[in-house]
Order: C-alpha cells, then structure tokens, then sequence
C-alpha cells in the first residue's frame, strides 16, 4: 500500500503558493505574519506519542506527581 504522489505535490504546491506568494499581497501591518504564527502551532498537534513507563519516568524526574485516577 504506497501513497499516490499526486496529493502530495497538489498539497505541497498549494500551500507553498499560500506560504511564498500570497504574503506578498498582504497589506503591511502588525499582522502580516499570521501563516508562520499558524504554521508554527501545527507541530505540538502532532507531536511524539509517549508509552505509559516514560511518562512516569518523566513525571519523578521532573518532580511532578502522578494523577491517581478516581476512585
């Protein structure tokens, strides 16, 4: 099962069109940088998935107690 590349260059070209050509167009103002702002929260979205034993780990490293679930 691969992935058509079709798609992907469509995406890939759309949004680089949206991210070099259409800033040109935006008027000049305190504003003008929303797509990098926008683009830049995506990530966190969809970041690294952690299993339970890491996040534990992290939890007494970092000194934050874990949640007990509710009783």
């Amino acid at each position: 099962m691969g992935a058509s590349i079709v798609p992907i260059a469509v995406f890939t070209i759309l949004w680089g069109v949206v991210g070099i050509v259409c800033p040109f167009f935006a008027p000049k103002g305190p504003n003008r940088g929303w797509l990098c702002a926008y683009m830049a929260q995506m990530n966190p979205l969809i970041g690294p998935r952690l299993d339970n034993e890491t996040l534990i780990w992290i939890s007494r490293k970092w000194l934050v107690p874990v949640a007990s679930p509710p009783v």
